[in-house]
């Protein structure tokens, strides 16, 4: 039917071959998995203790102020004490309890820290427990991350990231009451 002429070459086939199929099927598995990762995720752990995403909210130029969240999980059978925080980016960092009562928002400094139950967890959160960053040295822009350490009674001291977060923070929502705009940050959109 079809002559191959003097000089010509045979065409590739059309259907791709095994080792293509194979690279196809890696690449492809390859993006599954990476798309099964938490976006932003990180946890870390000291003795029983589990920290999961420490994250620190985006703030204006200028603000000397800033929040920091968490969560402390204890699979121990005893509890531990959160009883100190560093952060690069500040001077200090304060530990801290929000709550409402009879309507009225009252936030406090907690000098001895924040007991995580044994077999329990704390949630260090907007509207809650929260970590205050005093005096910070410039602006937490959403992207970047800030080495840190928490301080624990028993458990010692662990070396952490904060991620910085949005103004509605990681999950999209900044959990703050109506009108409350965490220390001179401008309020969630």
């Amino acid at each position: 039917m079809f002559r191959l002429l003097s000089g010509a070459r045979p065409r590739r086939p059309l259907l791709p071959s095994a080792e293509d199929r194979l690279g196809f099927g890696l690449l492809a598995v390859a993006f599954v998995l990476f798309a099964l990762q938490p976006a932003g995720a990180h946890e870390y752990k000291l003795g029983t203790l589990e920290i999961a995403h420490p994250w620190a909210r985006m703030t204006p130029a200028g603000a000397k102020v800033g929040g920091g969240y968490l969560t402390v999980a204890n699979a121990g059978d005893a509890p531990d004490r959160l009883v100190g925080v560093t952060a690069e980016v500040a001077d200090h960092v304060e530990i801290h309890e929000m709550s409402v009562k009879d309507g009225v928002m009252t936030m406090r400094m907690l000098p001895d820290g924040v007991e995580v139950p044994a077999k329990g967890e704390v949630k260090f959160a907007p509207g809650g427990y929260h970590l205050m960053l005093m005096g910070l040295k410039q602006p937490l822009k959403q992207g970047e991350r800030v080495k840190g350490t928490l301080t624990f009674t028993k458990a010692g001291t662990v070396a952490v990231e904060f991620a910085v977060e949005g103004m509605g923070g990681p999950s999209g929502s900044s959990g703050m009451p109506a009108g409350h705009d965490m220390h001179g940050a401008p309020p969630a959109n």
